[in-house]
């Protein structure tokens, strides 16, 4: 979840007026910084978390790792604020993801028992938490089930969509294989659907990564799942 106010939800109005408050209030509670070097764990799929963690900037990726050795990348992202292990805070429930830093980062860290003690003490603050990881939660399950429920094409098309409109929550990779396990597949598998796309003169590989060419086909072929 982002410490910044909230952009949307029931109470987003609420967050907007009282950012200095929940920002004063949760930033007290930090105790100490750590320095991660790229590519190390801020956390591991499985670990027992006894503490959150607070990026204040940098880049970090998610991933799940399963027991027949395949892995689902969630995707980067860029944070701004960002805190980690809240879900496993209020859970109790072992780290369901590893979480990798991308680029060296420094960490500010928040004792699970001064969590605690302040959200027993500004209610106010635990329904931000609430709210804030109620937002995350859709997000993520709308990335998981979109993921699970349509074809890989469609599913590339969909993410290069979501970028267009500002709207995906997670960015991609530079690496094929890490793109194609963000997409719960293999590297020959994805390549073959991006090539489906390409063929159909959708979309174009650049140096930057893939873009859209036809912005209408591209709606066509997602159909009524763009949500415009």
């Amino acid at each position: 979840m982002q410490l910044k106010p909230l952009a949307k939800g029931r109470f987003h109005n609420i967050w907007q007026q009282d950012d200095a408050f929940i920002e004063k209030t949760f930033r007290e509670l930090l105790c100490e910084t750590q320095l991660i070097n790229e590519g190390d764990y801020l956390y591991r799929q499985g670990q027992v978390v006894d503490r959150l963690f607070m990026v204040e900037s940098g880049r970090i990726s998610l991933r799940y790792s399963a027991e027949n050795g395949r892995r689902f990348q969630l995707g980067t992202m860029e944070c701004d604020e960002k805190l980690f292990g809240e879900m496993e805070f209020f859970t109790g429930y072992r780290c369901q993801l590893d979480v990798v830093a991308q680029e060296p980062l420094a960490v500010a860290v928040c004792s699970c028992e001064r969590l605690e003690a302040a959200l027993n003490q500004h209610p106010k603050l635990a329904i931000f938490f609430a709210s804030a990881m109620a937002v995350d939660y859709q997000d993520t399950l709308e990335i998981f089930l979109h993921r699970m429920l349509y074809p890989i094409a469609h599913n590339i098309a969909y993410d290069l969509y979501r970028q267009h409109q500002n709207k995906q929550p997670m960015d991609g990779f530079s690496k094929n294989y890490q793109e194609a396990e963000r997409f719960g597949t293999t590297d020959r598998v994805y390549r073959r659907a991006v090539k489906t796309l390409i063929d159909a003169g959708l979309v174009i590989r650049t140096k930057q990564g893939l873009e859209i060419k036809d912005l209408d086909g591209l709606r066509q072929f997602l159909g009524n799942d763009s949500f415009d």
